[in-house]
């Protein structure tokens, strides 16, 4: 019997579990399995990492493709395509569609999709600044899903990419995992911290996106007028080694714990008074909804999407990226005012419930692959270019029933 459900391929060329990983969960979990069947192609690295959250019915297939060079990668991901019949190639971040999207072009793969992620702060020179290598690659991606506003106009004033070609899909997550009256479970007692220290949580990957080493030169400033003020750093990443020496150098070993990648989240959540997120760059941040979801209160960096969703003095506080200065004055005000934290905190709960929830983001995905999916076919039933006067290419696609 034939399998009429469209058959869906996210790939994921990063090398640690992050907020794309935790977009790309919702969906393998969320979508529905009467219209989509669902694969993933991801590095053994993630593989592993995501293993225990990835529904039982998705197929995942280690493979590392970084580079379109590695000819003998590209060949097996080809040889992916060709052989799962796939018919909406979905990658996310620039660098996944650098190489995936030429491939699946090649494979005459329907529908092509890049999900950018955010802003890509790494991006130095001349050249990458141009967006020139976006360009080229735009030819053969059919649709482009941003994940925020400042998201999509980033895509299309920055990039210079067809606006025709982007929509706006908010991230979301499971709104039902947090709850904002859930106790610490014992963890202050677990991490040597007294009951009454105030915590600080920053939920990331340690990398230099994240501004870690920004929080901890903050962090002595915080703690001349709260002493028993604590930090704990979820999450693992390049910089731990670098961090761990910062930490020492500020003679803020009592202080800061660094505890790697956590997958219970709500329970770190928990314990913290204030959640920060000091971030150079961002796309929507998870974290921020995830701690709003909560009902803790967030000190953010005014990056990207972020202020989406941490409005300052309505649902948090906001400071310009890679100031340690105004990021502690902002955690001094929120520990010197609790009525202001628990109103804050109120409003965010709110508006994540309003916005953010995965219910939305699966709806929204899935209203988008249908669409995308109908209008493929509509074109190759009358052979018209597979994206109508962006391009002078054309895909000749193969002859797939619509369910």
């Amino acid at each position: 019997m034939n399998d009429q459900r469209i058959s869906v391929l996210h790939f994921s060329n990063t090398l640690v579990r992050g907020g794309a990983e935790e977009h790309i969960l919702t969906l393998l979990a969320g979508l529905d399995r009467e219209r989509f069947r669902l694969l993933f192609v991801c590095t053994a690295e993630v593989a592993e990492q995501l293993r225990p959250n990835v529904p039982a019915d998705v197929e995942v297939v280690p493979l590392r493709l970084e580079e379109p060079i590695q000819l003998t990668a590209a060949w097996r991901f080809a040889r992916i395509l060709h052989e799962r019949r796939v018919h909406i190639l979905h990658s996310h971040m620039f660098r996944a569609s650098l190489v995936a999207s030429p491939i699946g072009w090649l494979c005459r793969v329907p529908v092509i999709i890049e999900t950018s992620h955010g802003r890509e702060g790494w991006r130095r020179g001349w050249l990458k600044g141009r967006f020139v290598v976006d360009r080229w690659a735009g030819r053969f991606v059919d649709y482009y899903i941003a994940v925020s506003e400042v998201n999509a106009r980033y895509l299309i004033k920055q990039k210079g990419l067809p606006a025709e070609k982007v929509t706006v899909i908010r991230n979301g997550c499971d709104l039902e995992r947090f709850n904002p009256a859930r106790p610490d479970a014992e963890m202050k007692r677990a991490l040597g911290f007294e009951e009454g220290d105030p915590v600080l949580l920053v939920l990331g990957r340690l990398e230099p996106q994240k501004g870690h080493r920004v929080l901890l030169e903050a962090l002595p400033a915080v703690r001349r007028e709260f002493p028993h003020a604590r930090l704990v750093c979820v999450g693992e990443g390049a910089l731990r080694k670098n961090l761990e020496r910062q930490t020492a150098a500020l003679s803020l070993q009592d202080a800061v714990r660094f505890v790697g990648y956590q997958s219970n989240v709500p329970d770190w959540l928990a314990l913290a008074d204030i959640t920060v997120l000091p971030s150079f760059w961002e796309g929507l941040p998870l974290v921020a909804i995830e701690s709003l979801a909560a009902g803790r209160p967030v000190v953010a960096t005014a990056v990207d999407g972020t202020p989406e969703i941490v409005v300052n003095e309505r649902t948090g506080l906001t400071v310009p990226p890679g100031d340690a200065c105004r990021l502690a004055n902002a955690i001094l005000r929120l520990l010197r005012e609790p009525e202001l934290r628990k109103k804050l905190a109120t409003a965010g709960h709110q508006r994540v419930l309003e916005r953010f929830s995965q219910e939305q983001q699966i709806k929204k995905t899935t209203e988008f692959y249908l669409r995308a999916w109908e209008r493929q076919a509509r074109q190759a039933a009358t052979q018209e270019p597979a994206v109508s006067g962006e391009t002078s290419l054309s895909k000749e696609s193969p002859h797939i029933e619509v369910p």
